[in-house]
């Protein structure tokens, strides 16, 4: 019998134990990777695609082909589509990011001879019908008309727009952008971007070899190349020159403030540290910014900073909402935090608290086999190695007060920081 009265033993993580993929590379240039793990007859497959140059004349294509690809193939209608994935319970869903697209399929393996011609149609054959673009373009501009309202939207894109520039990243979409948008566009860059070369498969679940082989006969011979290859290099960050930014808006109760500057990416040797320090500030519930923002002066429900990391380089940002009244209050609160960690070591306990967060919420977020396909993900479209992860727990494990000074003072020079402010200030 447990006993109930005694908290169970806690023990320290020596190291956390990631399963690798095998990896298939078909004739055609796709690249299979399969995570084999799990009793339940059910896989996921994911389908990533490297997002095509950004073209500022154009900006809205890499995000609105992805959207609409289940809209309509040359033989099936966007109510067939759904139909066919429905009936059979499985779940289908794309999503747009800054450097990949991706199509994801949940599926019992059983129904995979059903589901796959479904997907292989989507990403040979969509044809983007001219109503569903009009109605994908009316309900985008609806959707944007409304967040334009919100302080931490207008925020976040106008920091955006500071930090990453005319790129990608920064880009924010306008309401005229989407008079851009034609469908003759979107069939040329779907060729284009949708084919096996510029394809990532990533299989987790139950992976049988009657599995595989149907995934690998489906999306290996029988998918071809188009005649123009994926030009998929995005242009460096053109940060602005200008470092502070207000939006007056005379009837807000609350003020959005996001903090930043462009840092390092997830390839520099100083990043998992540069991720411990920003934990310590603001990287999770028990951090310094929400210690003062939120519990001890109460200007906020929730404040929290974090680390981008892209190819092209990364990024440190803090936000938060705060009552219109007090929006310099928190600013000079969020400096005096910020410059605290120039002067002062973090206390051993409190290093020791962050060290067992960030251990245990990196294990505690390896729940399942499509867990550890995440974590490869991660590693695998920026470039590294699973060493990244054996680095990251000795980093976190080892870290001192005094290396955490030093990159404090390296990365966080709050004058130089990119300040913008939507509401009062």
């Amino acid at each position: 019998m447990i006993n109930r009265k005694s908290a169970p033993e806690s023990r320290a993580i020596d190291n956390i134990k990631l399963i690798k993929p095998e990896l298939t590379e078909l004739g055609n240039g796709c690249k299979l990777f399969c995570f084999n793990s799990g009793d339940q007859e059910l896989v996921r497959i994911e389908w990533i695609f490297g997002n095509l140059t950004f073209d500022p004349a154009k900006p809205l294509l890499n995000m609105a082909v992805n959207t609409m690809l289940t809209d309509g193939t040359s033989s099936l209608t966007a109510s067939e589509i759904a139909d066919k994935i429905d009936f059979y319970g499985a779940f289908l869903q794309v999503d747009y990011g800054y450097e990949n697209s991706q199509v994801t399929l949940y599926t019992l393996n059983k129904h995979l001879p059903k589901t796959l011609p479904v997907i292989a149609d989507i990403l040979n054959n969509s044809v983007f019908p001219q109503k569903e673009l009009e109605t994908f373009k009316r309900n985008q501009q609806q959707k944007l008309q409304v967040s334009t309202q919100k302080n931490d939207i207008l925020a976040r894109r106008a920091f955006n727009r500071a930090v990453y520039g005319a790129t990608i990243f920064g880009y924010a979409a306008e309401m005229e952008d989407y008079q851009t948008l034609h469908r003759d566009d979107m069939l040329v860059h779907y060729k284009q971007m949708y084919q096996p070369s510029n394809c990532t498969i990533i299989i987790s679940g139950k992976v049988e070899s009657q599995t595989l082989a149907l995934v690998t006969d489906t999306f290996g011979n029988k998918w071809i190349n188009g005649a123009d290859p994926a030009i998929t290099t995005q242009p460096q960050f053109k940060p602005a020159a200008d470092l502070f930014y207000f939006t007056e808006r005379p009837e807000a109760l609350q003020s959005a403030i996001r903090i930043g500057t462009p840092v390092i990416n997830r390839s520099h040797p100083d990043f998992q540290s540069l991720q411990v320090l920003n934990t310590v500030l603001g990287g999770y519930f028990g951090s310094r910014l929400m210690a003062n923002i939120r519990e001890d002066k109460g200007y906020t429900y929730g404040i929290g900073s974090g680390l981008a990391s892209f190819k092209q380089g990364g990024a440190f940002f803090l936000a938060t909402e705060v009552g219109a009244d007090v929006c310099k209050a928190a600013v000079a609160e969020i400096e005096k935090e910020i410059n605290l960690l120039k002067t002062e070591p973090v206390p051993d306990d409190e290093l020791s608290l962050v060290r067992n967060y960030m251990l245990g919420s990196t294990l505690g977020s390896l729940e399942n086999i499509f867990s550890h396909a995440d974590k490869f993900k991660t590693i695998y479209f920026a470039g590294l190695d699973y060493d990244y992860y054996d680095r990251y727990t000795d980093t976190v494990k080892n870290i001192t007060s005094e290396k955490l000074i030093k990159l404090a003072n390296t990365y966080f020079n709050f004058d130089q920081f990119y300040k913008v402010i939507v509401g009062k200030y």
